[in-house]
């Protein structure tokens, strides 16, 4: 139990990090977390639209428009027409919002690649092994 409650409490601490983020920028939580799928999306070269980020968030199409036009309004993402499929809509993160999360998040990053650099590449890929487990185990508990 003791690695339950170490992982809950390292959730915790992203989560308050995550919700200063957007209390500082005017955003909603539910922004923040639209934000972080489409920059894994975009890291992962997967194309994201608003029906994928609905499934992503767990919001109906309404939310999802909504989540969408505030996003934009912001400038933070951009909806655009898919060149291989001109009936579907692409989401793409802006350059202003990678900025603000690097502006803020940055330092956060640097502490835990440091923690990270002080074991060995071994230990490293046993608790990346573990936490991949921990996340899938956690997606099939939904």
């Amino acid at each position: 139990m003791n690695l339950v409650h170490l992982l809950r409490a390292v959730t915790v601490e992203f989560d308050l990090l995550g919700a200063e983020f957007a209390a500082r920028h005017g955003l909603h939580p539910t922004d923040v977390r639209a934000l972080i799928h489409l920059l894994d999306a975009q890291r992962q070269s997967t194309l994201a639209t608003p029906g994928w980020l609905g499934e992503q968030l767990r919001l109906n199409s309404a939310g999802t428009t909504a989540l969408i036009d505030r996003l934009e309004r912001l400038g933070l993402i951009r909806r655009g027409r898919d060149t291989a499929d001109r009936r579907r809509v692409l989401l793409t993160v802006q350059d202003k919002a990678q900025e603000l999360g690097w502006a803020f998040f940055g330092p956060v990053i640097s502490e835990v690649t440091g923690v990270a650099d002080k074991f060995s590449a071994g230990e490293v890929e046993t608790v990346r092994r573990f936490l991949t487990a921990v996340l899938q185990s956690t997606r099939h508990a939904r």
